[in-house]
Protein backbone atom coordinates (compact mmCIF):
# COMPACT_ATOMS: atom_id res chain seq x y z
CA UNK A 1 0.00 0.00 0.00
CA UNK A 2 0.94 3.83 -0.77
CA UNK A 3 -0.27 6.52 1.56
CA UNK A 4 0.25 10.23 0.36
CA UNK A 5 0.00 12.73 2.35
CA UNK A 6 -2.83 15.02 1.52
CA UNK A 7 -4.71 11.96 -0.47
CA UNK A 8 -7.41 11.17 1.16
CA UNK A 9 -7.23 7.21 0.59
CA UNK A 10 -4.48 4.73 0.35
CA UNK A 11 -3.35 3.18 -2.75
CA UNK A 12 -3.06 -0.52 -3.33
CA UNK A 13 0.57 -1.09 -5.25
CA UNK A 14 0.74 -4.39 -7.33
CA UNK A 15 4.35 -5.89 -9.01
CA UNK A 16 5.91 -3.92 -11.32
CA UNK A 17 3.34 -0.58 -10.76
CA UNK A 18 5.20 2.90 -10.61
CA UNK A 19 4.50 6.03 -8.71
CA UNK A 20 5.71 9.42 -8.49
CA UNK A 21 5.28 11.96 -6.04
CA UNK A 22 5.88 15.64 -7.56
CA UNK A 23 5.63 17.51 -4.81
CA UNK A 24 7.91 15.52 -2.55
CA UNK A 25 4.81 14.83 -0.03
CA UNK A 26 5.88 12.79 3.06
CA UNK A 27 4.32 8.83 1.73
CA UNK A 28 4.09 5.49 3.79
CA UNK A 29 5.08 2.34 1.93
CA UNK A 30 3.30 -0.86 3.74
CA UNK A 31 1.92 -4.21 3.19
CA UNK A 32 -0.09 -3.92 6.50
CA UNK A 33 -1.86 -0.49 7.30
CA UNK A 34 -2.57 -1.01 10.71
CA UNK A 35 1.47 -1.51 11.57
CA UNK A 36 2.95 1.46 12.66
CA UNK A 37 5.20 3.02 10.14
CA UNK A 38 9.09 2.91 10.87
CA UNK A 39 11.33 6.20 9.88
CA UNK A 40 12.73 5.12 6.70
CA UNK A 41 16.01 7.58 7.98
CA UNK A 42 16.43 4.86 10.77
CA UNK A 43 16.14 2.06 8.43
CA UNK A 44 19.05 3.32 5.94
CA UNK A 45 20.80 5.46 8.60
CA UNK A 46 23.84 2.56 8.30
CA UNK A 47 23.35 1.57 4.83
CA UNK A 48 25.33 2.54 1.50
CA UNK A 49 24.59 5.74 0.14
CA UNK A 50 23.28 6.64 -3.58
CA UNK A 51 23.28 4.03 -6.45
CA UNK A 52 23.62 1.30 -3.79
CA UNK A 53 21.00 -1.91 -3.23
CA UNK A 54 20.40 -2.29 0.40
CA UNK A 55 19.28 -5.52 2.40
CA UNK A 56 16.54 -4.92 5.29
CA UNK A 57 15.77 -7.53 7.52
CA UNK A 58 17.76 -9.99 5.90
CA UNK A 59 15.81 -9.22 2.88
CA UNK A 60 12.41 -10.55 1.28
CA UNK A 61 10.27 -10.41 -1.41
CA UNK A 62 9.90 -7.23 -2.16
CA UNK A 63 12.53 -5.32 -4.43
CA UNK A 64 11.85 -1.49 -4.79
CA UNK A 65 13.66 0.98 -6.66
CA UNK A 66 13.23 4.39 -5.41
CA UNK A 67 15.15 8.14 -6.16
CA UNK A 68 14.40 11.59 -6.57
CA UNK A 69 14.81 14.38 -9.38
CA UNK A 70 16.60 17.53 -8.71
CA UNK A 71 15.55 21.15 -10.45
CA UNK A 72 16.54 24.75 -10.89
CA UNK A 73 14.63 25.94 -7.85
CA UNK A 74 13.77 28.61 -10.26
CA UNK A 75 12.05 27.00 -12.44
CA UNK A 76 10.51 23.54 -11.21
CA UNK A 77 7.43 25.32 -10.36
CA UNK A 78 6.71 25.36 -13.77
CA UNK A 79 6.46 21.63 -14.35
CA UNK A 80 5.62 20.34 -10.88
CA UNK A 81 2.66 22.64 -10.05
CA UNK A 82 0.45 21.67 -12.46
CA UNK A 83 1.02 17.73 -11.58
CA UNK A 84 -0.80 15.77 -9.20
CA UNK A 85 0.33 15.26 -5.15
CA UNK A 86 1.64 11.30 -6.52
CA UNK A 87 1.28 9.79 -10.00
CA UNK A 88 0.52 5.84 -10.67
CA UNK A 89 1.05 3.93 -13.52
CA UNK A 90 -0.98 0.36 -12.75
CA UNK A 91 -1.87 -0.48 -16.43
CA UNK A 92 -0.06 -4.02 -17.70
CA UNK A 93 -0.02 -2.22 -21.22
CA UNK A 94 1.45 0.74 -19.32
CA UNK A 95 3.74 -0.76 -16.99
CA UNK A 96 5.74 -3.10 -19.90
CA UNK A 97 6.31 0.14 -21.44
CA UNK A 98 8.40 1.09 -18.06
CA UNK A 99 9.64 -2.73 -17.48
CA UNK A 100 12.47 -2.17 -19.86
CA UNK A 101 14.10 0.71 -18.36
CA UNK A 102 13.45 -0.44 -14.79
CA UNK A 103 15.28 -4.17 -15.44
CA UNK A 104 18.04 -2.42 -16.75
CA UNK A 105 18.42 0.00 -13.78
CA UNK A 106 17.91 -2.63 -11.42
CA UNK A 107 20.87 -5.15 -13.24
CA UNK A 108 23.24 -2.12 -13.14
CA UNK A 109 22.73 -1.43 -8.83
CA UNK A 110 22.96 -4.99 -8.47
CA UNK A 111 26.28 -5.30 -10.61
CA UNK A 112 28.12 -2.08 -10.88
CA UNK A 113 30.13 -1.63 -14.06
CA UNK A 114 32.33 0.94 -15.31
CA UNK A 115 29.61 3.83 -16.45
CA UNK A 116 26.82 2.43 -14.53
CA UNK A 117 26.08 5.80 -12.58
CA UNK A 118 25.92 7.00 -15.72
CA UNK A 119 23.58 4.95 -17.35
CA UNK A 120 21.48 4.96 -14.18
CA UNK A 121 21.20 8.86 -14.51
CA UNK A 122 20.01 8.28 -18.05
CA UNK A 123 17.76 5.41 -17.45
CA UNK A 124 15.97 7.35 -14.20
CA UNK A 125 15.68 10.47 -16.69
CA UNK A 126 13.88 8.02 -19.55
CA UNK A 127 11.42 6.60 -16.94
CA UNK A 128 10.38 10.33 -15.73
CA UNK A 129 9.78 10.91 -19.38
CA UNK A 130 7.88 7.36 -20.14
CA UNK A 131 5.49 8.02 -16.35
CA UNK A 132 4.85 11.79 -17.51
CA UNK A 133 3.94 10.34 -21.30
CA UNK A 134 2.05 7.70 -19.59
CA UNK A 135 0.28 9.80 -17.26
CA UNK A 136 -0.92 12.30 -19.74
CA UNK A 137 -2.16 9.72 -22.24
CA UNK A 138 -4.54 8.87 -20.05
CA UNK A 139 -7.29 11.82 -21.08
CA UNK A 140 -5.63 14.18 -18.47
CA UNK A 141 -8.12 14.00 -15.88
CA UNK A 142 -8.99 18.22 -17.29
CA UNK A 143 -5.52 19.36 -15.71
CA UNK A 144 -4.10 22.74 -16.87
CA UNK A 145 -0.56 23.79 -17.61
CA UNK A 146 1.73 23.82 -20.75
CA UNK A 147 2.66 19.89 -20.37
CA UNK A 148 -0.93 18.99 -20.33
CA UNK A 149 -1.53 20.92 -23.48
CA UNK A 150 1.21 19.25 -25.45
CA UNK A 151 -1.99 16.27 -25.42
CA UNK A 152 -4.01 18.70 -27.79
CA UNK A 153 -2.44 18.34 -31.35
CA UNK A 154 -3.62 22.11 -32.25
CA UNK A 155 -2.03 23.55 -29.33
CA UNK A 156 1.28 21.20 -29.46
CA UNK A 157 1.75 22.55 -32.48
CA UNK A 158 2.10 26.41 -31.51
CA UNK A 159 4.33 25.15 -28.17
CA UNK A 160 6.47 23.33 -30.14
CA UNK A 161 7.19 26.13 -33.02
CA UNK A 162 7.32 28.92 -29.93
CA UNK A 163 10.11 25.85 -27.99
CA UNK A 164 11.93 25.54 -30.88
CA UNK A 165 12.24 28.84 -31.85
CA UNK A 166 11.80 31.12 -29.34
CA UNK A 167 14.01 34.22 -31.22
CA UNK A 168 11.51 34.46 -33.77
CA UNK A 169 9.17 37.76 -33.60
CA UNK A 170 5.79 35.70 -32.62
CA UNK A 171 2.62 37.57 -33.17
CA UNK A 172 -0.76 36.28 -32.13
CA UNK A 173 -2.09 35.86 -35.78
CA UNK A 174 1.19 33.91 -36.69
CA UNK A 175 0.27 31.53 -33.30
CA UNK A 176 -3.49 31.32 -34.10
CA UNK A 177 -2.67 30.52 -37.87
CA UNK A 178 -0.59 27.88 -36.97
CA UNK A 179 -3.21 25.90 -35.01
CA UNK A 180 -5.23 26.76 -37.77
CA UNK A 181 -7.76 29.09 -35.34
CA UNK A 182 -8.97 32.62 -35.38
CA UNK A 183 -6.84 34.50 -32.98
CA UNK A 184 -9.96 35.34 -30.44
CA UNK A 185 -10.82 31.57 -30.39
CA UNK A 186 -6.86 30.48 -30.11
CA UNK A 187 -6.25 33.08 -27.33
CA UNK A 188 -9.57 31.07 -25.57
CA UNK A 189 -8.44 28.17 -25.93
CA UNK A 190 -4.70 28.31 -25.24
CA UNK A 191 -5.48 30.01 -21.96
CA UNK A 192 -8.18 27.34 -21.22
CA UNK A 193 -5.10 24.40 -21.78
CA UNK A 194 -2.24 25.92 -20.19
CA UNK A 195 -3.88 28.94 -18.16
CA UNK A 196 -1.84 32.13 -19.27
CA UNK A 197 -2.06 33.90 -22.18
CA UNK A 198 -0.16 33.09 -25.39
CA UNK A 199 2.03 36.11 -25.74
CA UNK A 200 2.73 35.45 -21.72
CA UNK A 201 3.73 31.75 -22.04
CA UNK A 202 6.54 33.05 -24.98
CA UNK A 203 8.14 35.58 -22.66
CA UNK A 204 8.08 33.14 -19.71
CA UNK A 205 9.89 30.38 -21.59
CA UNK A 206 12.75 33.39 -23.17
CA UNK A 207 13.20 33.86 -19.56
CA UNK A 208 13.88 31.07 -18.59
CA UNK A 209 16.07 30.62 -21.27
CA UNK A 210 17.84 33.65 -20.50
CA UNK A 211 18.01 32.37 -17.01
CA UNK A 212 20.10 28.92 -18.23
CA UNK A 213 22.23 31.42 -20.30
CA UNK A 214 23.18 33.56 -18.27
CA UNK A 215 24.03 30.72 -15.83
CA UNK A 216 25.99 27.98 -17.99
CA UNK A 217 27.26 30.62 -20.86
CA UNK A 218 29.73 33.87 -21.20
CA UNK A 219 27.26 35.74 -23.42
CA UNK A 220 26.36 39.14 -22.65
CA UNK A 221 23.00 40.60 -21.31
CA UNK A 222 22.75 42.62 -24.76
CA UNK A 223 23.56 39.01 -26.57
CA UNK A 224 20.92 37.07 -24.56
CA UNK A 225 18.61 40.01 -24.94
CA UNK A 226 18.49 40.05 -28.96
CA UNK A 227 18.87 35.72 -29.11
CA UNK A 228 15.53 35.89 -26.90
CA UNK A 229 13.85 38.09 -30.00
CA UNK A 230 14.14 41.19 -28.05
CA UNK A 231 15.37 44.45 -29.76
CA UNK A 232 16.26 46.41 -26.68
CA UNK A 233 18.13 45.38 -24.01
CA UNK A 234 16.01 47.68 -21.70
CA UNK A 235 12.68 46.09 -22.78
CA UNK A 236 14.61 42.40 -22.06
CA UNK A 237 15.88 43.32 -18.18
CA UNK A 238 12.00 44.29 -17.53
CA UNK A 239 10.54 41.34 -18.82
CA UNK A 240 13.09 38.81 -17.20
CA UNK A 241 12.49 40.68 -13.87
CA UNK A 242 8.64 40.50 -14.01
CA UNK A 243 9.23 36.52 -14.43
CA UNK A 244 12.55 35.59 -12.37
CA UNK A 245 12.12 38.21 -9.81
CA UNK A 246 15.29 40.40 -10.36
CA UNK A 247 17.38 41.85 -13.16
CA UNK A 248 19.53 39.99 -15.28
CA UNK A 249 22.91 41.45 -13.70
CA UNK A 250 21.50 40.74 -10.01
CA UNK A 251 20.68 37.26 -11.28
CA UNK A 252 24.13 36.70 -12.42
CA UNK A 253 25.73 38.43 -8.88
CA UNK A 254 23.12 35.88 -6.68
CA UNK A 255 24.47 33.06 -8.88
CA UNK A 256 28.35 34.55 -8.42
CA UNK A 257 27.65 34.95 -4.10
CA UNK A 258 26.69 31.25 -4.26
CA UNK A 259 29.60 29.77 -5.48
Amino acid sequence: WLVVEGVSEPVHLNTHDCFLLPHGRPFVLASDLSVTPIDAMTLFADKKGNGAVNVLNGGGTLFGVGGHFAFDSKHANILLSILPPFVHISKESDKATMRWSLEHMMKELRDPQPGSFLVVEHLAQMILVQALRLYLGEGVHGGVGWLFALSDEKMSLVITAIHENPSHRWTLQEMAERAEMSRSTFALKFKEKVGISPMEYLTNWRMILAGDKLTNSSDSVSMIAEAMGYESESAFSTAFKRVLGSSPRQYVRNLTAKI
